[in-house]
């Protein structure tokens, strides 16, 4: 019954609504089917009401009853459905109503055409002749039959049980009006968890008053009571029907906020911790004053301490009680320290004394022992083991798990504090991950039954603990002691951990719910259902709308753990709020306490579920359900049902049967008053429902008895029998009873579902068919292949069926005979009669047609024989053999021929039946055994045909087919097939197939005689298949034979094996299918020990030669590799075969003379011939095909392979003036090269100035072809530089060997002058032209370039002019580079007369005369004078902006080394370790700072001596070497820095750490940028007057890399002598003895 506080309680009775426009009749049957509908709900009740089940009970969550149904859209109804085969509108439409498969064809009823598609070779029925056409290729073919058992061939969906999601939309009852009440507005009945808010406690507890008076609640407590604790320290306590049953704690509010509370074991004792470290423990029913008070420790006791406690102003944040006794807790704080608390037994509460126990942590004011500080910590989760309802030696031991950051350890606290385990936190979590920790105890419990798995009838304690997002369960098991006096010591433990789960985030709360689901909680409140054995996830759910309370506990204490960069790496990234006190369960519910509620979550179980689908009236959904639950798809553990398969079924079987007849009758009715148009889709669903269901139990016989009397019973028995066909394709169901398959063969034959009904026949098991009405069924409507299998399978008769296929091809009186020219006239029963094929080939080869399954061994071997016998006996035969007559099929004559049967066969299709006995003679069957016996018995007791049949063999059937298929009968498009039948059968069987010489000989001249091209293919084929084994003695007689046939390959294995290698490389070349594979033949022959003597090479040269323009049509590349490779003599006979072709030339050239990329530039000189005429030509072709690249590769040519005169003529008419200076400069014509580069110079300059002045408005891309002219004078100008730099290099090396002077004329220009000048003197004219014309068209106002171009030149726009004033900068920069060096002869001494610096002036001099000359006005020239010394000016920007990087870059590294060498060692203590005086720092004293001041002066005094001795080169003081080397130490630098005081530091000893020792030296200051410190001589005097005194030095100062301090003599004395004294000696090399020691 409904509780108090349930939803929907008020409408348990509510009236059930009517379905809309339904008759009077539809009313009577909706009040039925609510009959009926409580009676499968109360019986699903039972189920919670017996306490079936491991699942809690659901919280009786009652709805309104059925509400209208929401029909779906109205399709139309043709007696059929869709079931099985998905929704209507996914299905393609039929113009009559099918939904068939796509070459279903059906016509109207009574059509003898069955599907054309069903079987064979589809395009077998031509018009003119039923033949395939020959390039079908029959021989590599195999049969297949439509039909097949395999689910992969159906188009339907292979599993009906589910086939598409179900919408409540569609149910019975779609939309239902939910009654709000106090239920969650997002809780449905079938959620696996339904939440409910507990109003009452809600509103005392979250009101304003309530919080005012009592506080904010801040955790909660379950066991038969809901215990609130709140921020004032007070308790509330609610029964479970939310009644304020006690308020705990008004008296104690100096203690500050609830922050844990916990419940005793007998649900009488609370106990509560506070903010300020006070526990309280109170009786429920004397609340009125405490039971125990355990304060916290005093400031005086937490310094002297005597005893443990929890420190004061630190908050409880966990507590639990031990076992059954109320007296001992347990308790832990937000510091990381846990406490065991036993109260002793007393009259009353002040005679109690408490024993406090320090189980984890240590205290604030505890120092650490190793020097190191201490991690921070807390216990992110503690909890005591609870009880269970059996004994378990582990409950009297006290086991308390706590976790912190670092640690899970497990306690046990009786009878003393002892820990049995520790586990470290596991790897799987990731480095800044969220900082979170939860845990919880499940206890040791008693099973109902017995485990299967374990065997065992009760449990054994377990943990499940999280860190972040890593879950681990941890089993506990008892080891029971060996020695019998142990059994009273506590019992071992062992821990083992089981499994781990990671989830998505991290975890910050985890329950038991039952013994096998937890639920998890993460970060984003989130609730996770798990399974314990699995942990598979089985629901989620969003709690964010909740709004849990949580509460930042930990960050304050672990904020260092918190990306903080120690020693170690940091651990976390964030630290998790504590949802843990907000988080709990019992008895299977979940309590959660929010910011404004308390709520109250159950776990539903199966029935629930059932229960509630069927009482919103979702009939199909429940069905399915329920289905999912018998079968162990859904998650069982979670549902409440057992794991055990046989338990489980027997909890679900009868509650499914109930619910799906209540489900048919409700629905039956409703279509009887409703129609059956409106209530179609719900039948469908209800159908497939109904059949996943009882195919999930093996219940047919309710299928069959039940639910489909109820569809017929409705009128729709359609959708039943439509629902049935998948199964039955799927092989799900094999047999159905006699009335179902009536009704199913009237219904598919009614809708011209024709080739459907012969599918589903040929999956269904004979036994229970009438055959004489489905074999007159099938031959009505042309079923052929249901009448085979009906034949074979039910009465094991393979002749029959033969005969009935094969009298279609028996003409009639009123048809034409069948001739050899004309065919079948009736194309209807010719495409029937092709099926023959299909069913010889699947029975010949042990299968069942036409599902394809394997046919046992004894129905094949009959079934074999049988056919053999009716086709090669050779004479007509009687059937049925008792009381049959002849089967005559008259050939067009009076007469019957011998073979009658075999020659219809294959005057109707000869390719088709010897593919099928292609396929035959794979089979064993053949091979041949006389003597063998079949069914067991002997040859006297089988008949005539299995004797006869039994003996058949390859051999006759070859014979046989040799006999009948003569050419005088049957012509060569017939014959031509039976000779690829032998030659491809032969090689695959030469033991059991002999034929003559003559034979093989026949069929291999029939085989060359092909009639049609399209077999021409096939027929290659089978001769290279017989001449595997067969090797006529005349071959070569056949060579004209198999040339004439295009037998290429033939041809080929013939020469090669006759090592007729060049008949073999033409044959190649006659080949036009596979003309490349002529380079591996030609690599073959000719490669290096081949074999082939001198007469067969100079044969294969030659057939090379003659079809060398055809080899090079293959492909250009590779025949020029080959020919290089095996036969480079060949190079210019296949050059001049392609004399026609220039482009095939060059790209045969660049394959033999530049075989790799461009980018390698790697040349190929050709061994054994004459290189320059092939590179000659080469160049000649590059200068057409590719001109871009002549100039690169020329210039890596050596001198003597190119001549001039053969290659320059080309380059000019090509363009390619640059490879001609290259070329010319290489053969010495350096004067001649230039005036040619002056010359095109030219011819460029006038086609610029012929564009700017050109007004023709053809030309419309100006723009383009004036920055195509300028990129070409650029161009070109840096081949002039390049001329002229080289010949500058050359003619200064000369000068510095011969060491001559320049001409003692010096007005003459030497030639390299000359150069240099017509170089400028050209770029220049070209500059002040250009310009020049530009200017005039400015001051005419015209556009010297169009506008059309996206290369536009503005009449105002001087990119053109300044174009060219950079191309005269540049030239000028090259010239001043090449003339500005000087030349040193060996003695180092530069010769002023070989300085080139006079020959830059010589040519600018020379250029201003030229210049003079041809404008009188040197106005002209100030943009080119203005041009020269930006050249200048650019040169010296660029060497200061060299000059300043390099200043930057040294600065910077001088600061980086002086940073270092300043930095040192920081001591780690003040004093010394040897003395223990104190070194630096407070204490050390005031000679410290006067011994630094004392150094600083002694150094700046040294420094002014050698700048003064510096400035005025005094060389009375020491004399330094200023080079680069370190300057050697003297004794007088020992004695200044002996004399410069207590601190001067010595440049003797290293200043920086010995890298062996990992030691230095240092100041006793410790800002001192120095590592060594020796003492002054005041000081060294001190110490020789006394020893005691404070003031005395004990020399600089020893540092390690342990960062351990000593004076140097201290070090000394410590450490025995081993190596040579300081002072004019190598530094002594220390180890530090503290370490070492």
């Amino acid at each position: 019954m409904p509780e108090e506080n349930e939803p929907g309680a008020e409408d348990a009775g509510a009236d059930i609504d009517g379905v809309g426009a339904a008759a009077e009749q539809g009313e009577q049957a909706d009040a039925e089917s609510a009959e009926q509908t409580s009676r499968v709900v109360g019986l699903l009740e039972e189920v919670r009401g017996e306490g079936w089940g491991e699942g809690p009970n659901g919280n009786g969550t009652a709805f309104r009853g059925y509400r209208k149904i929401v029909h779906a859209d109205e399709v139309s109804y043709d007696g059929g459905s869709s079931l099985g085969m998905g929704p209507v509108g996914d299905r393609p439409d039929s113009p009559e109503g099918s939904f068939s498969i796509p070459d279903d064809t059906p016509s109207v009823q009574g059509s003898i055409l069955s599907s054309p598609g069903s079987s064979g070779l589809v395009s077998q029925a031509s018009t003119s002749r039923f033949s395939p056409t020959p390039s079908l290729r029959p021989f590599d073919r195999r049969f297949q039959s439509r039909i097949s058992s395999s689910p992969l061939n159906s188009p339907r969906s292979p599993s009906p049980a589910f086939p598409n999601s179900h919408s409540r939309q569609s149910s019975i009852s779609g939309k239902i009006a939910h009654d709000q009440g106090e239920a969650e507005t997002s809780s449905t009945p079938w959620d696996v968890v339904r939440w409910t808010k507990l109003q009452k406690i809600t509103g005392q507890a979250f009101s304003e008053v309530g919080k005012r008076n009592f506080g904010r609640p801040t955790c909660v407590s379950l066991s038969n009571s809901i215990a609130v604790g709140t921020s004032k320290g007070i308790i509330l306590v609610f029964d479970f029907n939310q009644n304020l049953k006690s308020i705990i704690g008004p008296g104690t509010k100096e203690s500050d906020a609830i922050t844990a509370l916990a419940t005793s074991a007998d649900c009488s004792t609370l106990a509560g911790g506070h903010a300020n470290g006070s526990i309280f423990t109170w009786e429920l029913h004397r609340s009125a004053r405490p039971f125990l008070q355990i304060p916290p420790l005093l400031a005086s006791q937490l310094e002297n301490r005597k005893v443990d406690g929890h420190a004061p102003g630190v908050a409880v944040i966990h507590i639990g009680f031990l076992g059954t006794r109320h007296t001992a807790l347990v308790s832990a704080d937000d510091r990381g320290m846990a406490f065991s608390h036993l109260a002793t037994r007393g009259l009353g509460a002040v005679a109690r004394t408490i024993k406090t126990t320090r189980i984890l942590g240590r205290y604030p004011n505890d120092m650490p022992t190793n020097g190191r500080p201490r991690k921070p910590s807390s216990v992110l989760a503690f909890s005591p083991l609870p009880l269970g309802n059996v004994q378990r030696s582990t409950d009297t031991i006290g086991l308390v798990a706590m976790l912190t950051p670092y640690l899970l350890v497990i306690v046990s606290t009786t009878p003393i504090a002892q820990t049995q385990h520790k586990a470290a936190r596991p790897k799987e979590v990731a480095a800044h991950s969220v900082l979170s920790g939860c845990l919880a105890w499940f206890p040791a419990v008693k099973l109902k039954a017995v485990d299967p798995s374990s065997g065992l009838s009760t449990t054994k304690p377990k943990l499940v603990y999280c860190w972040s997002n890593v879950l681990t369960v941890l089993d506990v098991h008892e080891v029971e002691p060996s020695e019998p006096s142990d059994k009273d010591r506590p019992p071992g433990l062992q821990f083992r951990p089981r499994s781990r789960w990671k989830a998505e985030e991290a975890i910050v709360a985890v329950q038991w719910l039952s013994r096998s689901v937890l639920a998890v909680l993460t970060i984003s409140q989130r609730l996770i259902i798990l399974e314990d054995n699995s942990l598979r996830v089985t629901e989620t759910f969003d709690l964010i709308h909740k709004h849990i309370f949580h509460q930042d506990t930990f960050s304050k204490q672990l904020q260092r753990l918190v990306e903080q960069l120690d020693e170690d790496e940091a651990m976390h990234g964030v630290v998790a709020d504590a949802f843990y006190p907000s988080f709990k369960s019992y008895k299977g519910r979940m309590f959660l306490l929010g910011f404004n509620d308390i709520s109250v979550g159950t776990l539903s179980n199966w029935a629930d579920r059932v229960a509630a689908l069927i009482k919103v009236g979702d009939f199909i959904q429940a069905i399915r359900l329920a289905t999912s639950y018998y079968v162990g798809d859904a998650d069982k553990l979670t549902v409440g049902l057992p794991d055990d398969s046989a338990l489980r079924h027997a909890l679900v079987q009868d509650r499914l049967l109930d619910i799906m007849s209540a489900s048919l009758e409700y629905a039956i009715k409703r279509v009887l008053g409703a129609g059956s148009e409106q209530e179609k889709p719900h039948l469908e669903e209800l159908a497939t429902a109904c059949f996943a269901a009882c195919i999930s139990m093996a219940a047919t016989d309710f299928l069959f008895d039940v639910v489909y009397e109820w569809y017929e019973r409705g009128s729709v028995e359609g959708m039943f029998l439509e629902t049935l066909e998948p199964y039955i394709l799927d092989g799900q169901i094999r047999s159905i009873p006699p009335t179902v398959l009536k009704g199913l063969t009237t219904h598919f034959t009614s809708m011209a579902f024709d080739s459907r009904l012969e599918e589903i026949i040929c999956h269904l098991d004979t036994a229970t068919m009438d055959i004489d009405q489905i074999t007159t069924l099938c031959k009505k409507h042309n079923l052929y292949d249901a009448l085979i299998y009906v034949w074979n399978r039910a009465l094991g008769d393979y002749i029959t069926p033969l005969i009935d296929l094969l009298s279609l091809l028996v003409p009639s009186p009123q048809t034409r005979p069948l001739t050899n020219g004309n065919g079948v006239t009736d194309q209807i029963y010719a495409v029937s009669a092709l099926k023959i094929f299909p069913y010889l080939s699947y029975t010949l080869t042990s299968r069942i047609y036409p599902t394809g399954e394997d046919l046992p061994d004894r129905d094949a071997s009959k079934a074999k024989a049988e056919l053999y016998y009716f086709l090669f006996s050779g004479k007509t035969i009687k059937w049925p053999k008792t009381g049959g007559k002849p089967f005559l099929v008259g050939l067009g004559d009076s007469r019957e021929h011998s073979f009658p049967y075999l020659r219809l066969i294959l005057k109707f299709d000869a390719p088709s039946f010897l593919s099928a006995l292609n396929e035959a003679f794979e089979d064993g069957f053949l091979n041949g055994a006389p003597d063998r016996m079949v069914n067991g018995g002997s040859k006297q007791d089988i008949g005539e045909d299995q004797v006869f049949g039994l003996s058949v063999n390859r051999q006759y059937i070859v014979s046989i087919l040799l006999e009948v298929m003569n050419p005088v009968d049957f012509p060569p498009q017939d014959t031509i097939y039976l000779d690829m039948f032998i030659a491809r059968n032969l090689p695959k069987f030469p033991q059991f197939i002999l034929l003559s010489g003559t034979s093989l000989q026949r069929v291999m001249v029939g085989l060359c005689n092909y009639p049609g091209e399209d077999i021409a293919e096939d027929c290659q084929l089978s001769v290279e298949y017989l001449l595997s084994i067969y090797h006529p003695p005349d071959i070569e007689s056949l060579i004209p034979l198999l040339s004439k046939a295009k037998f290429f390959r033939v041809l080929k294995f013939i020469y090669r094996t006759d090592k007729q290698y060049a008949k073999l490389i033409q044959t190649y070349f006659d080949d036009q299918e596979n003309q490349e594979a002529v380079f591996d033949c030609i690599g073959d022959c000719l490669r290096p020990r081949s074999g082939l003597n001198e007469r067969q090479l100079r044969e294969v040269r030659s057939v090379i030669q003659d079809h060398a323009k055809d080899l090079a049509a293959v492909d250009t590349i590779k025949t020029a590799k080959a020919i290089n490779a095996y036969a480079p003599d060949l190079h210019e006979a296949v050059l001049e075969a392609l004399e026609e072709d220039p482009y095939e030339q060059f790209l045969y050239l660049r394959a033999i003379l530049e075989p790799g990329s461009k980018s390698t530039m790697e040349i190929k000189r050709l061994a054994g011939t004459p290189n320059s005429p092939f590179i000659e030509q080469y160049v000649r072709l590059m200068c057409t095909f590719d001109p871009s690249h002549v100039t690169a590769y020329v210039g890596v040519l050596q001198s003597g392979d190119l001549r001039l005169d053969q290659v320059l003529p080309a380059m000019e008419s090509g363009g390619v003036v640059d490879a001609a200076v290259v070329l010319m400069a290489r053969e010495g014509l350096v004067k001649e090269g230039m005036d040619r580069l002056i010359k095109h110079l030219g011819t460029l300059e006038a086609a610029l100035l012929g564009l700017l002045a050109t007004e023709s408005p053809g030309v419309t891309n100006k723009g383009e072809a004036a920055a195509d002219l300028l990129e070409g004078l650029q161009k070109y100008s840096r081949v002039g530089v390049w001329l002229c730099q080289g010949q500058t290099k050359t003619v200064q090396k000369s000068n510095a060997l011969i060491k001559q002077a320049r001409p003692t004329n010096k007005k003459e220009l030497s030639t390299v002058e000359l150069l240099w000048l017509d170089l400028i003197d050209t770029v220049v004219r070209i500059t002040k032209k250009v310009s020049a014309a530009l200017h005039t068209l400015r001051a005419n106002g015209t556009q010297p370039l169009g506008g059309t171009s996206p290369m536009v030149f503005n009449p105002e726009d001087d990119s053109v002019v300044s174009s060219l004033r950079t191309l005269v900068q540049q030239t000028f920069t090259a010239l001043l580079s090449a003339t500005t060096t000087t030349t040193r002869t060996p003695g180092s001494q530069i010769h002023p007369s070989l300085s080139t610096n006079i020959s830059f002036l010589r040519i600018l001099r020379a250029f201003l005369n030229r210049a003079s000359l041809s404008s009188p006005s040197l106005s002209d020239l100030r943009a080119v004078l203005t041009a020269i010394f930006s050249a200048y000016v650019y040169e010296e920007s660029l060497l200061a902006l060299a000059n300043r990087l390099l200043d930057k870059d040294l600065f910077v590294h001088v600061a980086e080394a002086t940073e270092l060498r300043q930095r040192g060692w920081r001591p780690k203590g003040l004093a010394c370790e040897g003395c223990g005086r104190r070194v630096w720092g407070p204490g050390a004293g005031g000679r410290v700072w006067d011994a630094w001041e004392e150094r600083r002066d002694e150094e700046d005094r040294r420094r002014a001596e050698l700048r003064s001795q510096f400035l005025t080169g005094d060389e009375g003081g020491r004399s330094r070497d200023r080079g680069k080397a370190r300057a050697p130490f003297t004794a007088e630098d020992a004695y200044t820095s002996k004399s410069a005081g207590n601190t001067t530091p010595s440049r003797v000893h290293p200043t920086t750490p010995t890298r062996t020792n990992h030691t230095t030296t240092s100041d006793s200051d410790s800002d001192s940028n120095s590592s060594t410190t020796r003492p002054s001589p005041k000081q060294d005097n001190n110490n020789n007057s006394s020893s005691d005194d404070e003031s005395s030095s004990f020399g600089p100062l020893v540092i390690f890399s342990c960062r351990h301090t000593f004076h140097r003599k201290c070090l000394e004395r410590l450490q025995a002598e081993r190596e040579r004294g300081f002072h004019g000696e190598e530094a002594r090399e220390f180890e530090c003895v503290v370490c070492k020691g």
